[in-house]
């Protein structure tokens, strides 16, 4: 078993449609940190990227177990909405964000943090658009920005900001 002294971090892609760099940019970042990352998806059957992207998940999120991680990340991509309302990705997100660790969400994700209740008076970003109202009405503050940090909360707007919101999240495990 590897232990990482930077931390462990759980990146949850949507089944379909998963956005390709969003994954893989905060995933490089992470672990160029020295972070462990887990890939979990909603099945262990292979996920599709919307680029094309091809990636077989390492445990379901029927798995996960977020006392095993410090951070949980949701990563966007159209894909992403599918966990809006999926019981089971809004309690890992609940759960993490509980028991003080690392939550952080990427593109349309943002929306899932905000459903479980994450975002509540906390600064975020979003993909612009009609998801910037959905984080609103969870109670977050919008900000327009490519990454948002507030306390244990990271937020990102998109694919371009992959890069920087994967240096962020390694940042915030730093402490």
């Amino acid at each position: 078993m590897v232990i990482s002294l930077a931390g462990k971090v759980l990146l949850i892609i949507a089944p379909e449609n998963f956005r390709d760099e969003e994954l893989f940019h905060t995933k490089e970042e992470l672990e160029r940190a020295g972070v462990t990352t887990t890939v979990a998806s909603a099945k262990k059957a292979e996920a599709r990227g919307m680029l094309g992207a091809r990636v077989s998940p390492e445990i379901t999120l029927d798995q996960v177990r977020v006392d095993d991680y410090d951070g949980v990340v949701f990563v966007g991509g159209s894909g992403a909405a599918v966990y809006f309302k999926d019981r089971r990705a809004l309690a890992i997100a609940s759960e993490a964000f509980k028991k003080g660790k690392k939550v952080g969400a990427i593109c349309i994700a943002p929306v899932i943090l905000a459903n479980a209740g994450v975002l509540k008076g906390k600064r975020a970003t979003v993909f612009p658009g009609d998801y910037v109202e959905m984080i609103e009405s969870g109670g977050a503050i919008y900000q327009d920005k490519p990454v948002v940090v507030d306390g244990n909360v990271i937020t990102a707007n998109g694919p371009t900001a992959a890069r920087e919101f994967g240096r962020a999240i390694a940042k915030a495990l730093r402490g």
